[in-house]
């Protein structure tokens, strides 16, 4: 169970800058479980397509990222102990992806999103009001958050070079772990966004996914 509710203002808000640190500056998450392209041998690619793998695993690395803040957000606003405590323990999840991306985009001679923080701060914001607008939604937001992180995973292992094996082994454990995620949400009580809120969720995925791919 958690203790945040046992901590004073200040403490939890150095918790939060903390988990901000940790999910923004590069080399700072450190993954639980081995990477699923750890035992894959480096493929041969063109320049092109190593450029083009870069971009989809920034993109992934920043949806990462976005879902840490979005959690984070939730955790603090929730009004549940259990569903704060379940906000937690999805977040320390998504570190391991957070590691993987960073790590295959050094092996592919790239970098992280020097755009981050904006995303991490707009997710966040976003998570701390679906937090005060009641757990069921709260619980609806991370279920759809999931469904849409799913999708576009799915999309990136189509657009990834055949030749880049380590890049896809990754995200087919990443959409494992997002959609048991999804699958916890709803089975814990979340509730069906209205569409508009559906269509503002995509409209930012796609702006940060545009965005990220090259910077």
């Amino acid at each position: 169970m958690s203790n945040k509710t046992s901590l004073s203002f200040v403490d939890q808000c150095l918790i939060q800058v903390d988990q901000a640190l940790r999910s923004c500056v590069p080399g700072a998450s450190e993954a639980r479980r081995s990477s699923p392209a750890e035992k894959l041998d480096e493929t041969s690619m063109t320049e092109s397509e190593r450029k083009h793998a870069a971009g989809l695993m920034r993109i992934n690395h920043t949806g990462e990222v976005c879902a840490q803040a979005l959690y984070q957000g939730q955790a603090t606003t929730a009004k549940l102990e259990d569903v704060r405590a379940s906000m937690e323990q999805a977040a320390d999840e998504e570190v391991d992806h957070l590691a993987w991306c960073e790590e295959r985009l050094q092996q592919l001679d790239s970098q992280t999103s020097i755009l981050n923080p904006l995303w991490y701060g707009l997710s966040f914001g976003m998570g701390a009001a679906a937090g005060i607008a009641g757990d069921k939604w709260s619980l609806g937001f991370v279920a759809e958050t999931e469904d849409q992180v799913c999708e576009h995973l799915e999309e990136h292992l189509e657009e990834l070079p055949d030749e880049d094996l380590k890049s896809k082994a990754i995200l087919q454990q990443m959409i494992i772990d997002e959609k048991n995620h999804g699958d916890s949400a709803r089975q814990a009580g979340g509730s069906e966004l209205p569409a508009p809120i559906n269509h503002g969720m995509t409209l930012m995925s796609q702006v940060m996914k545009k965005t990220t791919y090259r910077i």
